[in-house]
């Protein structure tokens, strides 16, 4: 068992720390929140996330997971230390590293001082300090500096990025498809690599660089996919073709794939859309261009809209139309609307003169500090559908497809436009109800 700090208890951060500690590993969290380390201390987990809680709760009572606002008591015996802070985007999108520069200060600090009161035995014993945040290529040496002023030659520097989907992260952690680790020595690379060893997937050891590199490329190119998938959408409407058939028949090909080739109304949440924002600023900065993504970017900001141009063709001027919204997380399965195409969508139908009525299994208490008084909320999705003059289903939440056809009918005008691909065409069409998506075939 290795003696681990992970810091931060954001969204990466807490997954991390649960998750190593449960690959049975001793983890110590450190926020400066007092009220995070206070609920993670109770077992309780600080956002909603399938199976997060539970691994908390356990990894807390069976004395492996802890959280302290006080660096030095989180890094007291630790060997490894794991900086999972944030690194929002600026205005012209570039990454702001304050608080990685910050944390790794902080760590230095901690160290130095661990160092000056035990002496030699301490000056002895390699400390990794490990970059999980997503960071432009060069950033994770750019901390060097300040381990040397700190008079802490034997602290190695790796980069290891996470791979979660918001969703699946404890799963995504624990069956991972690869695990990077770019490191400046090469044991130290070993060494991160071991806190995985009862993990089984490919281990990629790599420099610093290539590490941080690979991570923006990931997400690029998984947004590029859905920028194409929702740009094939907005063709195969104007042919009246449906574009998941179209996606099917691709996905056969084993150069394509079918993954990530589901059109809607766009990617939202806290990577993608910044983590292309971030390398296009880089690439520009050192003189390139990337027009791939300049277009990724410009296909996403508009493909939200899609909803509201399908509510228009349906219904005509939307003043005084009730719409019914289903979905505010920016995907299933969480409670974050960071950049999501719903919100977007309840912005555009509210300046449209629209009333709109949401419903969200998870998220309506995010999406109230997004969009305040300026919309309704339900408690369900029958009783947002009941008396609206139309449902835009923008989030693709599985309990949307199990909403039965009563709650529809029970509609002023039955008329469904689906940003997603969640309900049963064949039933609403059964049920007498219109229905129009995106990409999709009308009836």
């Amino acid at each position: 068992m290795a003696r681990l700090c992970v810091v931060g208890t954001g969204y990466v951060g807490l997954v991390t720390g649960a998750c190593l500690a449960g690959l049975g590993h001793g983890v110590r969290c450190v926020d400066v929140d007092s009220r995070k380390v206070e609920a993670i201390n109770d077992g309780k987990s600080t956002i909603y996330e399938p199976g997060l809680g539970e691994l908390v709760k356990r990894m807390v009572r069976a004395g492996r997971l802890c959280a302290t606002t006080s660096y030095r008591e989180a890094l007291a015996d630790a060997d490894f230390t794991f900086i999972c802070v944030g690194t929002p985007s600026q205005a012209d999108g570039s990454t702001d590293l304050a608080y990685i520069c910050e944390a790794g200060a902080m760590v230095a600090d901690a160290l130095a001082q661990r160092q000056k009161s035990k002496g030699k035995t301490a000056q002895a014993r390699r400390h990794i300090l490990i970059v999980k945040s997503t960071v432009p290529p060069g950033t994770t040496e750019s901390l060097e500096p300040i381990l040397r002023e700190a008079g802490l030659p034997h602290v190695g520097l790796c980069m290891n990025p996470e791979f979660l989907r918001e969703g699946n992260a404890v799963y995504d952690f624990m069956k991972p498809d690869r695990i990077v680790v770019g490191a400046m020595e090469r044991k130290d690379a070993e060494a991160v690599m071991r806190l995985y060893s009862t993990v089984a997937a490919p281990k990629l050891k790599t420099d610093l660089r290539t590490a941080e590199m690979i991570k923006y490329a990931s997400n690029s190119f998984l947004a590029t996919k859905i920028s194409f998938a929702n740009e094939l959408a907005n063709m195969c409407e104007k042919f009246g073709v449906d574009v998941y058939d179209v996606a099917d028949g691709m996905g056969h090909d084993r150069r394509i794939g079918r993954a990530f080739l589901n059109a809607g109304a766009g990617f939202g949440g806290s990577c993608f859309k910044k983590d292309v924002s971030a390398l296009l600023h880089e690439v520009r900065h050192r003189g390139a261009e990337a027009r791939i993504l300049n277009a990724v970017l410009e296909i996403n900001e508009a493909q939200p809209y899609r909803v509201v141009e399908l509510l228009r063709e349906a219904l005509g001027p939307l003043t005084g139309a009730r719409i019914a919204l289903l979905g505010l997380a920016f995907k299933d399965n969480t409670d974050d609307v960071r950049d999501s195409a719903a919100i977007k969508v309840a912005r555009a139908l509210v300046d449209a003169g629209a009333n709109v009525i949401a419903y969200d299994p998870q998220a309506t208490a995010n999406a109230k500090k997004e969009l305040g008084p300026r919309i309704e909320y339900a408690a369900s999705a029958a009783e947002a559908l009941k008396g609206a003059d139309a449902c835009a289903l923008v989030t693709e939440w599985p309990q949307f497809a199990k909403i039965p056809m009563r709650a529809f009918r029970k509609m002023k005008r039955p008329l469904v436009i689906e940003g997603r691909n969640v309900l049963d065409k064949k039933a609403l069409k059964k049920a007498g109800i219109k229905y129009a998506g995106i990409g999709r075939k009308k009836f």
